[in-house]
């Protein structure tokens, strides 16, 4: 019989590397920066939301040998301006790089940071990919 292997949920451990790792940062463009999974319901510029950090997985391939998965994750920065945007989407994509731990063990660049708007709400915004190698684990 084949061993039962897993993988853990890259979408949400990135969401959490970025969550704790954000709560530490002293850089302006960084403060009171929500980090989430989902689009946000309601982008209004009024509601004073922002910055918000949203984490999705793209896609994944596992190895077939098991022993890993490559995992894209893609992560979209709205914030108050494009600097802004492009900052925090630069700082995002560091602390990930730099991260290993029980679920993603590395990570490496994809795209971006890409500026762009919203179509929504007009809100400035930047997305980049990284390719993030995450663990098995026994089910």
């Amino acid at each position: 019989m084949k061993t039962l292997t897993v993988f853990g949920d890259a979408q949400a451990a990135g969401a959490t590397v970025l969550r704790d790792a954000l709560a530490a940062r002293v850089e302006a463009y960084a403060q009171d920066v929500t980090v989430g999974t989902k689009v946000p319901a309601d982008r209004s510029p009024e509601l004073d939301r922002l910055p918000y950090v949203m984490v999705r997985k793209d896609g994944d391939l596992p190895h077939s040998s098991m022993a890993n998965a490559r995992v894209t994750l893609r992560v979209t920065i709205w914030h108050e301006d494009d600097d802004q945007a492009h900052d925090l989407a630069m700082l995002c994509q560091g602390l990930l790089i730099v991260h290993s731990g029980p679920v993603i063990r590395g990570v490496r660049p994809g795209t971006g940071p890409i500026a762009a708007v919203d179509h929504v709400s007009d809100n400035p915004l930047s997305t980049f990919t990284v390719l993030a190698n995450i663990k098995p684990r026994l089910a």
